[in-house]
C-alpha cells in the first residue's frame, strides 16, 4: 500500500482496521528516509533500531486493545536539536556531529507516551541559524532542498522537517521556530506548519537559540494533523520553567464568520503569483470571513528588539564555541565569525530589550483582540535558489507585511497552509496569526480552508 502521503488520520484508521501494522508503517518510512532523504539533504540520522522496537511495542498493545490515541503506531521525525537517547543530536553543526545525550527531550517523551514511533532525526541549519547564515549551505548535511524543485531551498532552520514531510518521508515532524523557522519551510515545501504560543510546548531537551523566543511545533500534511500532534505535546512540564499550565484541544468551529484582518500592503510589491494566490485563498473563504483591509500593526521596533535578544541569548547559548574556537568548524563561512559581534551586546541593552518587549506584547495583544486572526502570504516569494545568497534570490521584491518578526518576538501563534504554486512550480503559503493561546481558531480556519481546497494533498514530482 502507498502510505507516503496519507494524513495521520487515515494512517490511524488503517491501523485500527488492521489493514496495516505499526511495524509495516515504520519499515515503509524507514526505507523512504534512507532511499529518498539524501536527495534533499533532509535526514541527519535514521533511528531504525529504535523505530522497529517502538513499532513492535505498538503492535503488541494495539493487538491487546490498548489504544493510546490517534498517534499510536504513527511514524514521525524530529528536527535534530531535540535530544534523543542513544542517537546523535547534532544541532546541524560539525562540532556536535557525534554528541549524544542520555535522555529524550520532553516532546519526544510525550509523543512516545502517545504511541508514536520515532523514525528519524531530521536535518537543520547549523545552530538553528544562530550565527547569522546568509545562504542555504549552512549545515554539515548540506543545503536543504525543497522536493518541488531541488535547485531551491527547503527553508530554514527546520529545513529537514519541511522537506521530509513534503517528500512523504514522514507523516509529520517536529520543528522549531525562533523567527520563522516553522512557517518558512512549511511555505517553501508546500506543507502545513503550526507555531504554538511561546510556553505552550515544553522545550526541555531542545537546543536553545533564544530562551525567551524559541518554540517547538508540528509540520504535517494538514492542519488537522498538526492539531492532533499539538494535543499530545502541549502542556506544563516541571522541567521547563517557561512552560505554561495549558493544553490544547481541537474544536469544531460554529458557522459564524471569522473576522480577519489583512495588514496594509500585505500583497503589494511581492511576487505576483504569491499575491494572486493570497487573494484567491481569501476568496475561497469569503462566505465565512469578514475581511478588514489595510489594518496597521502598532509601530514598534520589533526587528531591533528581536535581533538584540537573539544575539545576546545566542551568544550565551553557544559560549563554548565562541571561546574555544570551534566556531571555525561550521559549514557556512559567515557562521564561522557571525557569533562574535554578539559578544559586544551589553547587559543594559539586553535588559532594555526585554523591558521594551512587555509593552510590545500588550500593544500587539490589544491589536489582535480586534480579530480572530490576521492573514498574510507566509512569505513574499517562493523558495530561494540554492546558488545565491538570500538577499539576491529574488531581486525587486520590496513589499509585503512583516508579521513573522513581530509575532515571534511577542510569542503568539501562527499557522501556514499551502495555497498554490508560483514561479518554477514552487509552492506558496497562506498564514494566519492570532492572540496568545488562540491556536484553536488558527487550526479551525486552516481546516476550513483545506476542506475547500486540495493544495495540501498535492505531491511533488519525486521520480
Amino acid at each position: 500500500m502507498e502510505f507516503a502521503f496519507l494524513p495521520v488520520v487515515e494512517l490511524g484508521r488503517l491501523l485500527r482496521q488492521k489493514k496495516t501494522s505499526a511495524t509495516e508503517l515504520a519499515t515503509y518510512f524507514l526505507d523512504r528516509l534512507e532511499r529518498i532523504g539524501p536527495r534533499f539533504n533532509a535526514v541527519a540520522t535514521v533511528t531504525r533500531e529504535r523505530a522497529l522496537a517502538e513499532a513492535t511495542q505498538a503492535d503488541r498493545e494495539i493487538g491487546q486493545g490498548k489504544w493510546r490515541g490517534p498517534l499510536h503506531g504513527i511514524p514521525y521525525g524530529v528536527k535534530d536539536l531535540l535530544a534523543t537517547k542513544d542517537y546523535p543530536t547534532t544541532w546541524g553543526a560539525e562540532p556536535y556531529r557525534q554528541r549524544k545525550f542520555d535522555a529524550d527531550a520532553t516532546v519526544i517523551e510525550r509523543l512516545g507516551a502517545g504511541g508514536a514511533v520515532l523514525v528519524a532525526k531530521l536535518a537543520m541549519v547549523e545552530l538553528a541559524g544562530g550565527m547569522g547564515y546568509t545562504q542555504a549551505n549552512a549545515s554539515f548535511t548540506g543545503p536543504g532542498k525543497t522536493p518541488w524543485n531541488p535547485a531551491y531551498w527547503s527553508g530554514g532552520s527546520s529545513s529537514g522537517p519541511g522537506a521530509a514531510v513534503a517528500a512523504g518521508l514522514v507523516p509529520f515532524a517536529i520543528g522549531s521556530e525562533t523567527s520563522g523557522s516553522i512557517l518558512t519551510p512549511a511555505a517553501y515545501c508546500g506543507v502545513t506548519g503550526l507555531r504554538p504560543t511561546y510556553g505552550l510546548v515544553s522545550r526541555h531537551g531542545a537546543m536553545a537559540l533564544a530562551w525567551t523566543m524559541d518554540k517547538l511545533g508540528p509540520l504535517g500534511r494538514s492542519a488537522e494533523d498538526c492539531g492532533i500532534v499539538l494535543e499530545v505535546i502541549a502542556g506544563k512540564d516541571p522541567k521547563d520553567a517557561s512552560s505554561v499550565n495549558r493544553g490544547f484541544r481541537m474544536t469544531t468551529q460554529s458557522g459564524s464568520k471569522f473576522r480577519i484582518g489583512v495588514p496594509k500592503g500585505a500583497d503589494k510589491d511581492i511576487q505576483p503569483e504569491v499575491a494572486a494566490n493570497f487573494r484567491a485563498a481569501l476568496k475561497v473563504l469569503e462566505d465565512r470571513v469578514e475581511l478588514v483591509e489595510d489594518v496597521e500593526l502598532p509601530d514598534l521596533p520589533y526587528g531591533a528588539v528581536a535581533g538584540l535578544i537573539i544575539a545576546a541569548e545566542g551568544a550565551s547559548a553557544f559560549d563554548d564555541l565562541l571561546k574555544d574556537g570551534r566556531l571555525s568548524q561550521l559549514t557556512a563561512p559567515e557562521d564561522r565569525t557571525g557569533g562574535y559581534p554578539a559578544l559586544a551586546v551589553s547587559a543594559p541593552d539586553y535588559l532594555r530589550a526585554l523591558r521594551v518587549r512587555r509593552p510590545m506584547q500588550r500593544a500587539l495583544d490589544d491589536f489582535l483582540k480586534k480579530f480572530d486572526a490576521l492573514a498574510v502570504p507566509t512569505r513574499t516569494t517562493v523558495a530561494t535558489p540554492l546558488d545565491k545568497p538570500f538577499r539576491d534570490g529574488w531581486p525587486g521584491v520590496t513589499g509585503g507585511a512583516n508579521v513573522i518578526g513581530p509575532t515571534n518576538v511577542v510569542g503568539v501563534p501562527g499557522v501556514s497552509v499551502p495555497n498554490g504554486f508560483g514561479v518554477q512550480g514552487l509552492p506558496t503559503g497562506l498564514s494566519f496569526t492570532a492572540r496568545a493561546f488562540d491556536e484553536g481558531k488558527l487550526v479551525s480556519l486552516a481546516r476550513l480552508y483545506q476542506s475547500r481546497t486540495d493544495w495540501h494533498t498535492r505531491r511533488p514530482p519525486l521520480d
